[in-house]
């Protein structure tokens, strides 16, 4: 902001005697007067007086009314220093009221840019959520089918039973045949539906339970899926190579608070962590070799072995961490699964459904993921699951449905508690994971949505 005056000063000068007689009217009688005025280049004003000579007499009234107007010219130079004080004070205090001013703007401004940039972060994570939603509008609408098609059994349940009440008391009135006929094709279907309600799509996976810590920094351990009731065996392998005896605990609270096992001999080394105990006996890989062994723990000899003709061994297609872990042998509600990489399918995952009695594969699917680029997998109702990595920030991201033999890339984080995962399986007994992550041996429960179709019925 500019001033908003300046100083006016007024200069007298005064021209005295016979110096300037050349300026001096002829008439000595009006030798007082203001002779001329005007603005210095720096705009001040300038007044031309014009005294009387020196000889005059002081007390001449031309004299007093000059000291007059000397008085007067003093008096207004007071003022106008006042004025100019004043002027400046006030200058200074519209200049602090404009920082201030400015200042509130600024702070107005950041207010405005935070309250704009907060709201689009709360759209940003409300169109996320929104997202994350999306895709379980479907699912909520098979739900609604599913829901209908319980309806329908019960009503068949309820008419039934009141189809048997009646031929109670009436023997003979129906056709015994087709009752029969009725009841186990319902049977039938309930047990189709409890099979289908054992299955169901991976969406979410809970924080690691440690269950033991021991062991090495590899290793693997599980219980049998298709143990009889009661049979809570815990088995256990430490390492990834040039290691045969496998421990067995009697449950899981012997394996979590004591060291009582019994130790099983292996006939050869296993190589990997990818070994499974299914139906009584163990399936492993045999070190440097695509050779698949079956164990009968209650006999102690190999009941069947077999080879995975093309799968890469001896670290050739193994897991990122390494170990080894070019095959791993899985089990889920179908069965048995061995998971690998061929140099014909140019090094990606090949998935093989293979029949635990003849350990024959009963038929492969070829995927477009490198077996090298996964951290671990597990299958889970016949989709192959696929984690990123096996160290730091953890989660499943490739989903391969052996179904209709079509992927997709999903987003379910898998907390690594210990830093380094090293096998990771899926019980289908249990519907928990279990994982050795760097010398702990920890559990992670599944969350599946079921979905049923009729026409699947």
């Amino acid at each position: 902001m500019q001033p908003a005056s300046k100083l006016l000063s007024l200069t007298l000068l005064v021209l005295m005697g016979t110096e300037l007689t050349q300026v001096l009217p002829a008439n000595p009688e009006d030798s007082w007067q203001v002779y001329s005025s005007a603005q210095d280049s720096e705009g001040r004003c300038v007044c031309t007086v014009v005294a009387p000579q020196q000889t005059m007499c002081s007390r001449d009234a031309r004299t007093k009314q000059l000291r007059q107007l000397l008085e007067k010219v003093q008096n207004m130079t007071q003022s106008i220093q006042n004025l100019d004080q004043r002027t400046q004070k006030d200058l200074q205090y519209v200049q602090r009221m404009e920082v201030q001013l400015r200042g509130l703007e600024s702070k107005f401004k950041q207010v405005e840019e935070s309250h704009k940039q907060n709201i689009a972060k709360q759209y940003k994570a409300i169109k996320a959520k929104m997202e994350e939603l999306r895709p379980m509008i479907p699912v909520l609408e098979e739900y609604k089918a599913d829901a209908k098609l319980v309806m329908q059994f019960k009503e068949e349940v309820k008419n039934l039973t009141s189809v048997l009440s009646e031929l109670q008391e009436e023997i003979g009135a129906f056709d015994y045949e087709e009752l029969h006929n009725r009841v186990s094709n319902l049977e039938e279907r309930l047990r189709a539906c409890m099979q289908k309600l054992a299955c169901g799509k991976l969406t979410g996976i809970s924080d690691a339970i440690t269950m033991k810590t021991s062991g090495s920094r590899y290793g693997s351990w599980m219980t049998d899926p298709l143990a009889p009731d009661g049979d809570t065996r815990v088995w256990y392998m430490d390492g990834y190579h040039n290691n045969r005896f496998v421990r067995e605990y009697k449950s899981m609270v012997d394996f979590m608070y004591s060291d009582n096992f019994t130790s099983h001999r292996l006939p050869h080394p296993w190589s990997g962590t990818g070994q499974v105990v299914y139906n009584g006996s163990i399936y492993f890989n045999k070190f440097q070799s695509n050779t698949i062994i079956k164990f009968d723990f209650k006999t102690a000899t190999i009941s069947r072995s077999g080879q995975l003709d093309y799968a890469g061994f001896n670290n050739r297609y193994h897991y990122s961490w390494g170990g080894h872990s070019d095959i791993d042998l899985m089990v889920d509600e179908g069965g048995l699964w061995a998971v690998y990489a061929t140099n014909q399918n140019a090094g990606n995952i090949v998935i093989s459904k293979i029949n635990p009695l003849t350990l024959q594969v009963i038929k492969s699917y070829t995927t477009n993921h490198p077996k090298r680029s996964a951290g671990e997998a597990f299958m889970i109702c016949g989709t192959l699951y696929v984690t990123n990595g096996y160290s730091g920030g953890t989660k499943v991201y490739y989903a391969f449905h052996t179904n209709s033999s079509t992927y997709e890339y999903i987003d379910i984080p898998l907390q690594n508690k210990y830093s380094h995962i090293s096998m990771l399986d899926y019980n289908p007994r249990d519907r928990a994971l279990y994982a050795w992550n760097n010398g702990h041996q920890v559990l992670y429960n599944v969350t599946l949505f079921h979905v049923i179709r009729s026409e699947e019925l």
